[in-house]
């Protein structure tokens, strides 16, 4: 499956628990068709005490959000858009459907 998200795009969340939040695409996992969206998902993992966190305890992370989740924010508009491919000037290049300029 082709995905039309990449690392660093800007993204809004338009379902689940999230639903709203806009964050930075901070991984994509292309085998489960999921990505890491900076500060939307967060989830708390118990630390056990180590040489880099001695308190140890509880930590808020982010985690994995499908991709059918996931709607990329035109640059231009500011608002969310689906992502198309051209050919321009000899490049494959991502489209934005919204404003057809490229992303």
């Amino acid at each position: 499956m082709k995905l039309k998200i990449k690392t660093g795009d800007t993204v809004r969340v338009i379902a689940g628990e999230s639903k709203g939040s806009e964050g930075k695409v901070l991984r994509v996992d292309r085998e489960k068709n999921k990505a890491i969206v900076e500060g939307v998902n967060l989830v708390s993992k118990h630390t056990k005490p180590s040489a880099q966190n001695p308190q140890g305890g509880i930590v808020q992370k982010e985690a994995y959000i499908h991709i059918s989740n996931l709607s990329l924010i035109d640059p231009k508009t500011k608002k969310t858009t689906r992502v198309g491919y051209e050919v321009r000037d000899g490049k494959k290049v991502r489209i934005s459907k919204k404003s057809n300029e490229v992303i």
